[in-house]
């Protein structure tokens, strides 16, 4: 074949893709496309995402990772002691840096101890934790040791309500959501789990009903409270508790305000929104006020990075009546389909996330929970995903930077080719798109996590028993001293 007659069959190929891409693209969903109209900088996670990857996924090669992470693993971790507490050394590849749980652990020692106080974690995380999956297990063996009742922080409105089992909820179909994953420069800031609703109540009323669900430690509604935001105007709230009708008024004169429904416990409640179309609206919060207790934050389609769009100013607010002790960002599994290897990119915008908690949340420990297994076809065959190990990899990096505490998840559930054998096993405890667990799967994920957890708080109870006796034989020996140089005094007096 001639050169002139290869160059046009090449450009009628690229002419008819382009005919074709024209044609399809009529057909095709409108938001796989962007619209001129739109103003595509208020779109959040896919152009975090794909940004990110556009400027720094080919920033180092291959061998430049291969040796970065060489250096890595001949290193050996050493920690600096925290209130006299100094955790074994580690090295990278069985790093879990449970020095820098201290505070959250002596949170739980003190709990332990006195049987009185409150421990709270945020469980951040994507579709791994929709409808409560994993982590109302993690709260359940929590609560099962610690004490406390009460499912936490619920939004008003969610994808997962109809298939979340510890809480029940339904609410009407005129509520305005602004979500971190699709919004940019929200009305008005993000509330703690990174949403803000209003009601549209101008036409039609605008409510949320809450029933406590079946799970152990949840089977009522302890203490709801409403949390919501600033505004200019006033509003009104009316809350029907079986055949009583309770009518409050919304004072949003702080950034986060709340508001008590009632004291004790209730099985259920309806709130009924009255003018107030122009307060920002984040959930309710259901606990006892003692023991362990865990909200969440999860959200389809999250990699995480949104966090980083966080009013930190706000979230201050929210802890001051929320009181964190540690934040666990679970993520992963919405990184792995970008077609590529390099996760530098993705490790540099985690850090800015968890610099943001630190920010948000001062004092709080953070731990970064990895990438699970999971697999995809190589010729005919089930197999894992090459992503998942260099993910895994950078989430350990960046959770060793940012001195966070880690889980591995994908060798904590059994490591290469984990994921076909949670599938394929009978009863299987993983589902058929390979990536997600079921009720069974996520019931065990939920007990590894709390075991490893749990592992680091029994390490941490022996080197603080151990300081405590140590401090205590150094205060014996002052004493001892002490009176020796008194007798001596006196001996030389008389």
């Amino acid at each position: 074949m001639n050169t002139k007659s290869y160059f046009f069959q090449s450009f009628a190929i690229v002419a008819l893709a382009f005919v074709a891409f024209i044609g399809f693209k009529q057909i095709l969903p409108d938001k796989i496309f962007s619209d001129s109209k739109i103003d595509s900088k208020n779109v959040l996670i896919d152009s975090m995402l794909l940004e990110s990857v556009a400027k720094d996924s080919l920033s180092l090669k291959g061998d430049s990772i291969e040796e970065s992470e060489r250096k890595l693993g001949e290193e050996k971790i050493i920690y600096d002691a925290t209130e006299g507490i100094e955790f074994p050394s580690e090295t990278f590849d069985n790093y879990k840096g449970y020095q820098y749980l201290i505070s959250f652990y002596e949170k739980l020692y003190q709990l332990e101890k006195n049987s009185q106080g409150n421990v709270r974690i945020a469980y951040y995380g994507d579709s791994m934790t929709d409808g409560d999956l994993i982590v109302q297990d993690v709260r359940a063996n929590y609560q099962e040791r610690f004490g406390g009742n009460g499912v936490g922080f619920v939004p008003i409105t969610s994808e997962s309500s109809a298939s979340r089992g510890s809480v029940k909820s339904l609410y009407s179909k005129n509520w305005k959501t602004q979500s971190y994953l699709n919004v940019k420069r929200p009305i008005s800031p993000f509330g703690v789990n990174g949403h803000v609703f209003f009601a549209n109540d101008k036409t039609n009323p605008t409510w949320v009903q809450y029933e406590a669900g079946l799970n152990k430690n949840s089977t009522s509604l302890d203490n709801p409270t409403l949390f919501y935001g600033r505004a200019s105007k006033k509003g009104n709230v009316n809350f029907v508790i079986g055949k009583d009708t309770l009518r409050k008024s919304l004072i949003p004169n702080n950034l986060v305000n709340t508001l008590k429904v009632t004291s004790g416990s209730i099985k259920a409640f309806k709130a009924n929104f009255i003018h107030a179309d122009s307060i920002p609206i984040y959930g309710f919060n259901f606990d006892n006020g003692n023991g362990v207790h865990v909200d969440n934050f999860s959200q389809r389609g999250n990699s995480g990075l949104p966090i980083s769009a966080f009013d930190a100013s706000v979230m201050q607010a929210f802890n001051t009546n929320l009181k964190y002790d540690l934040i666990i960002l679970h993520y992963g599994t919405n990184v792995l389909n970008y077609g590529t290897k390099n996760y530098f990119w993705y490790e540099r915008g985690m850090k800015k996330t968890v610099n943001k908690i630190k920010e948000s949340f001062p004092g709080v420990s953070i731990l970064i929970i990895s990438t699970a297994d999971k697999s995809t076809k190589y010729e005919q065959e089930m197999k894992t995903d090459s992503a998942v190990v260099p993910l895994m990899k950078a989430q350990k990096r960046y959770a060793l930077e940012t001195e966070s505490g880690f889980v591995n998840l994908y060798t904590l559930m059994g490591g290469d080719g984990s994921m076909v054998k949670w599938v394929d096993e009978s009863p299987a405890r993983a589902n058929k798109d390979y990536t997600h667990f079921n009720q069974r799967g996520a019931k065990a994920i939920g007990r590894l996590l709390y075991d490893q957890l749990n592992k680091g708080y029994e390490e941490y109870k022996a080197l603080r028993e151990h300081r405590e006796t140590v401090t205590d034989k150094r205060k014996t020996v002052r004493k001892t001293n002490t009176d020796s140089v008194s007798v001596i005094k006196d001996s030389v007096n008389d």
